[in-house]
């Protein structure tokens, strides 16, 4: 069974922004990609890094360690070193805050 964990205020994840947290039992990383939010395990496919310490671009979550990038909308991996997608969470925003499906 799941549930809806409150990860963070809108305000504190701000557009271009990547915030880890833990929520509930998960590690998840908190994107914020033009005021649309999507959250990711907070590890890299790749390699055990997190992805909170990357960067968005061009539609994607880029890894700060090799360059592995991962699609926003499904978490597919997109560019190597990368070839096994994350797992993503879904997401609502609500009454000033973001929520997360963990």
């Amino acid at each position: 069974m799941s549930d809806w964990v409150r990860a963070c205020a809108l305000d504190d994840c701000p557009p271009g922004k990547l915030l880890g947290m833990q929520c509930g039992e998960a590690e998840i990383c908190v994107v914020n990609a033009e005021g649309t939010f999507y959250a990711f395990e907070n590890r890299c496919s790749h390699q055990d890094f997190p992805l909170s310490e990357g960067a968005i671009e061009d539609g994607t979550l880029e890894c700060a360690l090799h360059g592995a990038r991962f699609d926003l909308e499904t978490g597919r991996a997109v560019a190597l070193p990368a070839i096994r997608p994350v797992r993503t969470y879904a997401v609502e925003v609500r009454d000033g805050a973001v929520y997360v499906e963990v």
